[in-house]
């Protein structure tokens, strides 16, 4: 009883502070803490929502990059774990209150993919997308896409993108790609029309340039990937009505392309090889053992030009390999590129015990990095998603 008291004239006595000194003790706070206060006080909200605070609060943001995990756990406890690039712990956001009005108890829940304050979640069980925008908690059901109602096994990471609209946008656009009829298609939801268009994708016979002087313009999907070639498809990312053209990159003479090869899940002494694919890049992740498998190598590889071939860019050094390499009986990977800069996730299990690296590659430096990630305690909990977000803002 003490301590409640406390904590509330606390809370109180911080809220009578000024209004400007608040605002510059909050800036020093990451998003997702931000938006809690916002939801659970009043006083908070009011400064939350002054302009001035929203534009240097964004600006701090927006740099910011996160990754986000989420765990099965009963719906009534429905939590994201994300930790900041700029951040020395995991930050856990509950988003169980936000769904309950669409999800029953018991329901089967994975976490998708996510761009900005926007997140995406599909029901197992009903076969339905849901979007949680975590600034303004609104949570909506997406209509099923022209393929109709889709369970989790049917989305793949490589294939779908995510992208939020401009700072102070409520709108985002869902991509995917699937085969239909042996020919690459491509569905685009759009949540301001909340309706979907589908487009097939054409042969890049002209040898078209398949990168933009702005990385932005362009958006990657996998559609297939084999052992020496890959199926990709590449749209522009604002809808002026362009075709999207398939691309088909293969290995080059010289290419290291032996092996057994997957696309995002490897299994005890059955695969030694992942491939794990995004952005227009791809990732090989080389292990090697027998029921306890220790990571080896890691490779990034990229399209080429015209985007005919997968071209060599750079491997971990040995000596940083040496730092991440643990032993690992199943693992899955997410990557993305933005401004210049790689970022991979590599998620592993080993008797129950989950494991995450985090690595990123500056393209102009040259530069690996490894982010360092505290124990996220997953011991014993089922993984149900994880992805990149970067640009989450206020509004």
């Amino acid at each position: 009883m003490n301590n409640h008291r406390n904590s509330t004239t606390s809370a109180i006595g911080f809220c009578l502070l000024p209004s400007e000194l608040i605002q510059n003790i909050l800036l020093y706070l990451v998003l997702p803490e931000i938006i809690r206060l916002k939801l659970v006080s009043k006083s908070f909200s009011l400064i939350i929502s002054d302009q001035d605070f929203i534009r240097a609060c964004n600006i701090r943001s927006r740099s910011s990059t996160w990754l986000f995990v989420y765990k099965k756990r009963w719906p009534r406890d429905l939590t994201l774990h994300g930790f900041s690039d700029q951040s020395q712990r995991w930050f856990q956001i509950p988003i169980a209150n936000s769904l309950r009005p669409i999800i029953s108890l018991g329901e089967d829940l994975y976490f998708l993919t996510a761009s900005g304050k926007f997140f995406l979640f599909v029901s197992n069980t009903k076969k339905v997308v849901i979007s949680v925008n975590l600034v303004t908690q609104t949570v909506k059901k997406i209509p099923p896409s022209p393929l109709g109602p889709r369970g989790t096994s049917s989305w793949r990471r490589s294939g779908m993108k995510l992208v939020a609209g401009p700072p102070g946008s409520d709108h985002f656009q869902f991509l995917f790609v699937e085969l239909v009829e042996n020919r690459p298609i491509l569905f685009v939801y759009d949540s301001e029309s909340e309706k979907w268009e589908s487009m097939e994708a054409k042969e890049n016979v002209a040898n078209l340039p398949c990168h933009s002087e702005r990385e932005s313009e362009n958006i990657y999907l996998s559609v297939i990937n084999g052992r020496s070639e890959s199926v990709l498809i590449v749209v522009k990312s604002h809808d002026d009505g362009t075709t999207p053209l398939i691309l088909r990159p293969r290995f080059g003479s010289g290419g290291n392309d032996g092996g057994q090869l997957t696309v995002q899940f490897s299994w005890g002494n059955v695969i030694d090889r992942l491939h794990v694919y995004g952005d227009g890049h791809m990732m090989i992740v080389t292990s090697d053992g027998v029921g306890k498998m220790m990571l080896m190598g890691i490779e990034l590889w990229g399209l080429s030009l015209n985007g005919r071939r997968w071209q060599y860019i750079s491997k971990v050094p040995s000596k940083l390999m040496e730092q991440i390499k643990k032993p690992h009986g199943v693992m899955v990977g997410c990557l993305e590129k933005r401004d210049g800069i790689v970022r991979a996730a590599l998620m592993s299990n080993f008797e129950g015990l989950w494991h995450i690296i985090w690595l990123t590659y500056d393209i102009q430096t040259r530069h690996w990095i490894w982010v360092t990630l505290p124990d996220c305690k997953m011991k014993g909990s089922n993984m149900a998603g994880f992805a990149f977000s970067s640009g989450i803002t206020l509004s």
